[in-house]
């Protein structure tokens, strides 16, 4: 169910290259790449997951609400996360000149079906 969800975030979108669910420890539940993917789409989820835990930490400091989503564009790839419950996220990466609006809305839409079977 993850994998059909992920390939269908990633094949859904213009300039989807990969995506994974994976706990905030850094954990893969599971992931999809494209076969050209330039990366390793678990080691992106593994070094933002750090990064997504200091958002948490410094938006309930500043009593701002939960962190629900972050976007990190790089000069090669741009990478979408959204919070999935309390422990988990899904990263999607995707090339710069790809769909982000249309990453959001998959990402959005995806979450409840992907929270769903996680519980």
């Amino acid at each position: 169910m993850f994998q059909t969800v992920l390939k269908e975030v990633v094949d859904g979108t213009e300039g989807g290259i990969a995506s994974l669910l994976m706990d905030l420890e850094g954990i893969t539940v599971d992931s999809y790449s494209k076969s050209d993917a330039p990366f390793d789409i678990n080691i992106i989820g593994a070094e933002f997951s750090v990064v997504l835990k200091s958002i948490q930490r410094a938006a309930q400091m500043l009593e701002a609400g939960d962190a629900a989503e972050v976007a990190i564009q790089a000069a090669k790839v741009t990478t979408l996360i959204r919070v999935v419950g309390n422990n988990y996220f899904i990263a999607f990466s995707l090339r710069p000149d790809g769909n982000l609006g249309k990453a959001r809305y998959m990402l959005r839409t995806r979450a409840p079906l992907l929270l769903k079977e996680l519980l």
